[in-house]
């Protein structure tokens, strides 16, 4: 097996097993502490437009993979299996499919108990639209939505572009995708300052994403949900959204578990509508948010050992 896949291996495992302990010192949060920091500096310099934060962009997003670069080189240096070590760390704190899962738990906990308080709180950790007065099945479809997000920006992507380029690509990744969650807001604070963060996260995305439809249907088979659906749904509901790339998970998830996403969401008291993604065979229900889980985990090791395959055959042609 090739070294760095066997690292990923490693690394995807260790995310199972342990997901994001909060004692654990983890790189995002040392990023999301940076970009704030640096947002306040950038902006009293240079205001809140593009240039902002293009800078902001750039200097986290090469900063990061610039770091990572230089903590493995340095390990590895000292001793080559410190370098080991510290590649698998790195690209184990870039997956965040065990973390996806757990949030996903609690909601589910909470509904199964008929819990909707609990349930809103949990579902508030995850999403960016107000939460307080969803019934069960938004708070359902909300939850269904944000594993199918999360498994192509949380795990499909991480992975990917470490099979490219190593952890330093990986976490390179992993800043980007955090920059947009803080700054890629369509509100007016954020509509110009933001730009170059969004973007940058959608143009990282498209490939992954595409790629990763051609993994939903095996995810769909191992977990017997509706195969032919999950594709048929992608194909035609995949690019209803604002975003170039979120609606191709949710809509072969929706034909999975044949229900309906998207509709109103409210975001800081305003209504937001979004396409309706899939087809109402049936309203969703508690019950679909660990199915949702389960074909993430499926849609990630079959990615894994896609883009694992890919690679082991693109060195063997140049060889």
């Amino acid at each position: 097996m090739d070294e760095l896949v066997f690292l990923i291996a490693i690394a995807f495992a260790l995310d199972f097993a342990l997901g994001d302990p909060r004692w654990m010192p983890h790189p995002t949060r040392l990023i999301g502490g940076a970009a704030a920091a640096l947002e306040g500096t950038l902006t009293r310099a240079l205001g809140r437009g593009r240039s902002s934060g293009t800078c902001l962009t750039t200097i986290i997003v090469g900063g990061a993979w610039l770091t990572a670069w230089e903590i493995i080189e340095l390990g590895s240096y000292i001793d080559h299996r410190l370098g080991w070590a510290l590649t698998i760390y790195l690209l184990y704190t870039t997956i965040a499919a065990r973390d996806m899962d757990r949030h996903a738990s609690h909601i589910f906990s909470a509904l199964r108990v008929g819990n909707l308080e609990e349930a809103r709180t949990s579902l508030a950790m995850i999403v960016g639209r107000d939460t307080k007065n969803l019934d069960e099945p938004e708070i359902v479809r909300a939850s269904v939505e944000s594993v199918a997000e999360g498994a192509v920006d949380g795990v499909l992507a991480p992975l990917f572009f470490a099979i490219l380029g190593g952890a330093p690509l990986a976490m390179a990744y992993r800043a980007a995708n955090t920059l947009d969650s803080m700054v890629g807001y369509r509100s007016e604070n954020y509509l110009e300052f933001g730009w170059a963060s969004a973007r940058l996260d959608d143009l990282l995305n498209y490939v992954p994403a595409r790629l990763a439809r051609l993994l939903y249907p095996a995810a769909a088979l191992v977990c017997g949900m509706r195969v032919l659906d999950s594709w048929r749904v992608s194909l035609r509901d995949g690019q209803k959204s604002p975003s170039p790339n979120a609606a191709i998970s949710e809509a072969a998830l929706a034909g999975a578990l044949g229900v309906q996403l998207g509709g109103v969401n409210i975001y800081q008291g305003v209504a937001e509508e979004r396409p309706r993604i899939g087809d109402p065979h049936r309203e969703p229900a508690p019950g679909d948010i660990p199915r949702a889980v389960l074909w993430m985990y499926a849609s990630s090791v079959t990615g894994l050992v896609f883009f694992a395959g890919i690679k082991t055959l693109i060195g063997a042609i140049t060889t």
